[in-house]
């Protein structure tokens, strides 16, 4: 570590079990559950520092919550990966230069693609009872929620191909199961969208598309009756992937600013796609929530304008200075006519916003509130609420604070879709001490933060889980 680096990109050493963290303000004594977060903890190894914020190794964090207490976990996943810098060598990652004979060598007797990573730093997800960890490589892995502890691999029972997979699983309360897709390489590339049955672990393919390029896609949504990818022209060259002289999975990447952007609408059923309207040149990391309305299909996302977004994450962008300039995020509304397969694009939020969130039972459904991380500011992140009918916004931001990913809760008992409250963690580069923040979804008033016994390395995504209540 140079001594450059933005607080939020160094690396975490320190491993924790069980922590009270001291807490100013109270927790609502009927805040009870976990929230499981997964994120990379750490940048080097061997000397060596990554080149991209995806390739840290994946850390796990847990915040238990239970009658206004809170006790707080980290852990790294004990992986190939890790165990590889562990021992000071770099393994695959999505930016970083791992060149040399022992990958020329791995990747010529694969005859094909390198092996893929098992460091599953981007998100979380319960599938068939099993607490898993994920990444867009085809690995999963297995872990114990109350002790962070690594139980394994984990695998579908299926044979689906995947060369590039989610990362985000749509969990549908609706229909009770949990909706994802797959990229497939090869010289008619192919999405493969499947739902997962609530207790089962065999995919069942609801469409298989022909893909252009294939392009890179991060998020989908789902409607009571649709599943929509957002097919950007931000495209993955197999031939790049192919060269073992390649620094990493970002140079398999190529924008192509002259082709469109491409909305797939499948139906959930019968697997048809129902619509595929196409509008100038964007990106999109990460939807919002989606639903039908009066025939329509409505999908709310962030929309960027190119994908200089994905490049601008390397640490070089990163260290000492923290998020890049480059063009915020926006909150944009597409309402589809599937009847005439068109689009109407209206900006719901246009002040900088990223990885948003709607209360789980919204999913899929008409819904009025979305929370984000407020960005575009200077020296901190913020919380914003935006109002999608009104299209009023709430913000709440303090100086050399950085919010991350927004959790809304709704209280049991309550009937309003803001009644509940929001939490987030949330680094302090004064104090360098991470804080969970607990706000109030109507308000947005702080009514609580715990200040972490260290300052976690900026996080990715995580989930609420109620039934999973501290040992």
């Amino acid at each position: 570590m140079t001594g450059s680096e933005h607080v939020g990109f160094q690396s975490l050493t320190t491993e924790h079990h069980d922590v009270t963290p001291d807490i100013e303000g109270s927790i609502p004594a009927w805040l009870s559950g976990t929230l499981l977060r997964n994120g990379p903890g750490r940048f080097e190894a061997g000397g060596q520092r990554v080149n991209h914020w995806f390739d840290g190794l994946a850390m796990l964090r847990r915040y238990a919550f239970d009658d206004g207490e809170l006790r707080y976990s980290n852990r790294f996943l004990r992986t190939e990966a890790y165990s590889d810098a562990m021992a000071g060598r770099l393994t695959g990652q999505f930016g970083t230069d791992t060149r040399g004979w022992r990958r020329i060598l791995d990747t010529l007797r694969s005859f094909g693609l390198p092996d893929p990573t098992d460091n599953a730093n981007v998100h979380v997800a319960r599938l068939d009872g099993e607490f898993v960890a994920l990444t867009e490589a085809p690995r999963r892995v297995a872990f114990d929620p109350q002790t962070l502890e690594t139980r394994g691999e984990f695998a579908f029972d299926d044979d689906l191909t995947e060369h590039i997979t989610a990362a985000h699983l749509v969990v549908d309360p609706t229909h009770d199961e949990t909706v994802g897709f797959a990229t497939q390489f090869g010289l008619s590339p192919q999405y493969h969208i499947y739902r997962v049955p609530a207790g089962g672990r065999e995919r069942e393919v609801i469409a298989s598309l022909d893909a252009r390029g294939p392009a890179y896609i991060h998020d989908c949504s789902v409607t009571d009756s649709h599943v929509v990818l957002v097919e950007s022209p931000l495209t993955l060259s197999v031939l790049r992937a192919l060269n073992p002289l390649s620094e990493g999975a970002i140079d398999m990447l190529e924008w192509s600013p002259e082709e469109p952007t491409r909305l797939l609408v499948v139906d959930r059923s019968s697997g048809e796609l129902v619509a595929d309207p196409t509008f100038e040149a964007t990106f999109c990391f990460h939807h919002v929530n989606a639903y039908c309305e009066d025939g329509d299909v409505v999908v709310d996302l962030i929309e960027f304008p190119d994908s200089d977004i994905v490049g601008s994450l390397s640490l070089d962008e990163l260290d000492g200075q923290g998020f890049p300039d480059v063009p915020a995020g926006e909150l944009q509304r597409y309402r589809i006519d599937p009847a005439a397969n068109t689009v109407d694009r209206t900006p719901l939020y246009v002040g900088g916003m990223e990885l948003p969130r709607v209360p789980r039972g919204r999913t899929g459904r008409p819904y009025r509130y979305a929370y984000g991380q407020a960005t575009d500011r200077d020296g901190a992140n913020g919380l914003v609420k935006v109002d999608c009918e009104t299209g009023q916004a709430t913000e709440w931001w303090e100086q050399g604070v950085y919010v991350e990913e927004p959790i809304p809760i709704q209280r049991p008992a309550g009937t309003a879709e803001d009644d509940g409250v929001v939490v987030a963690t949330a680094l302090d580069v004064d104090r360098e001490r991470t804080l969970l923040l607990v706000f109030d979804a109507e308000t947005l008033t702080v009514e609580a933060r715990a200040v972490l016994p260290h300052a976690e390395p900026f996080g990715f995504h995580g989930r609420f889980f109620p039934d999973v209540v501290p040992e």
